[in-house]
């Protein structure tokens, strides 16, 4: 069995590894005066110079590591927001919160209905539905990795809030509330049953539906959260969206694998993408026009940003890639989540705590 102590080792010989930022123009503008803000959050924000008639707004959270300015860069969220006329709302940790920017997805105090981060980014797209006018029943959310997790207690937690949602290389809600549980559920150890998964989701808001829609995805090739948790994200979902799995049909999208679940009138529910070899980051079609490649941001012949979109019905549907390309690798991530346990006690934290420093990944 992998101990915690592995996964430090791991971390400790990761230091060295580096990589090339993306660089990027800041289009991005900060958002003040949005609430309490329990979580102890920043935002940043973008509007385009023209917003179509009800405006959607997306909702978009950088991984570990990351800031809101290179992810949009690297994504190319907020080039879509132009041609398409919706607005983004790009909350941002802060290293007092997690040394390595890394959003809280498994903490108790911060993934509850109206706690910490949660509530913060729920009062951040009040403040914005209420400032611009866009329309509330088109609001949506997407991340990656730390960021995933997060777009998933988001989606769990509001899920009165949010129209659809979409979560890359992250985890299901609820399944760790320890730093220890945490590094065991992104290698894929621990995951409850899918009963179990499904119990957390019902019992974190008292919404009884529509549910938003979902799309989970994640490459073979990960070996930061391990590609079970994606599976396990879908099994959690399809307990509320009640749809068969043996109704599930596999389909081809720009050379990638694309599994999809429809209701009884044929609509898309829940899709899973599975990008072949590719490793822990965003997918990304360069040539299409959306977004860098770069740390995390993986230029591997299908555009995560255009097919999200596009589900939305926030665009038109992206042009399919017919190319073979090879499969981009992603450096070694640093999502670790930091501890905020309270307990002088706690020789798990001590240790974790220690090792983090000893790694130059926590300050």
């Amino acid at each position: 069995m992998r101990t915690v102590s592995d996964r430090l080792a791991r971390i400790t010989r990761l230091r060295s590894d580096k990589a090339e930022p993306v660089h990027s123009r800041n289009r991005l503008l900060t958002l003040t005066n949005f609430g309490s803000n329990p979580g102890a959050l920043k935002a940043k924000y973008y509007l385009p110079k023209s917003l179509a008639r009800k405006p959607a707004l997306v909702v978009v959270l950088h991984g570990c590591t990351q800031i809101p300015a290179d992810y949009d860069a690297g994504s190319g969220w907020s080039q879509m927001a132009d041609e398409q006329g919706f607005a983004l709302l790009y909350p941002q940790q802060v290293r007092d919160n997690n040394g390595n920017l890394c959003f809280n997805w498994f903490l108790p105090d911060d993934i509850g209905r109206d706690k910490g981060e949660a509530l913060s980014i729920r009062q951040m797209i009040e403040t914005m539905v209420s400032r611009h006018k866009l329309a509330s029943e088109r609001i949506y959310v997407t991340g990656l990795s730390a960021g995933g997790a997060m777009a998933n207690v988001l989606l769990a937690t509001y899920p009165d809030v949010f129209a659809g949602g979409a979560i890359i290389a992250g985890l299901p809600y609820a399944t760790a509330s320890t730093v220890s549980e945490a590094f065991e559920r992104m290698h894929g150890h621990g995951i409850p049953m899918i009963r179990e998964l499904r119990a957390g989701l019902r019992a974190a808001s008292p919404h009884s539906g529509p549910w938003p829609t979902l799309s989970v995805w994640h490459g073979t090739g990960d070996s930061t959260v391990a590609e079970a948790n994606a599976r396990a994200i879908v099994e959690q979902w399809r307990g509320v969206h009640d749809v068969a799995s043996a109704l599930a049909v596999t389909e081809a999208v720009d050379g990638q694998t694309r599994k999809v679940w429809r209701d009884a009138d044929g609509r898309d529910r829940i899709a899973l993408y599975t990008i072949r070899d590719m490793g822990h980051g965003l997918p990304l079609d360069v040539a299409s026009g959306y977004g860098k490649s770069g740390p995390y941001m993986l230029d591997v012949g299908i555009s995560s940003t255009a097919h999200i979109a596009q589900s939305w019905r926030l665009t038109r549907k992206p042009a399919t890639v017919r190319r073979r390309k090879s499969v981009a690798k992603a450096p070694p991530d640093r999502l670790v989540p930091e501890d905020r346990s309270s307990s002088p006690d706690d020789k798990i934290r001590k240790v974790i705590d220690y090792a983090l420093r000893a790694a130059g990944l926590k300050r």
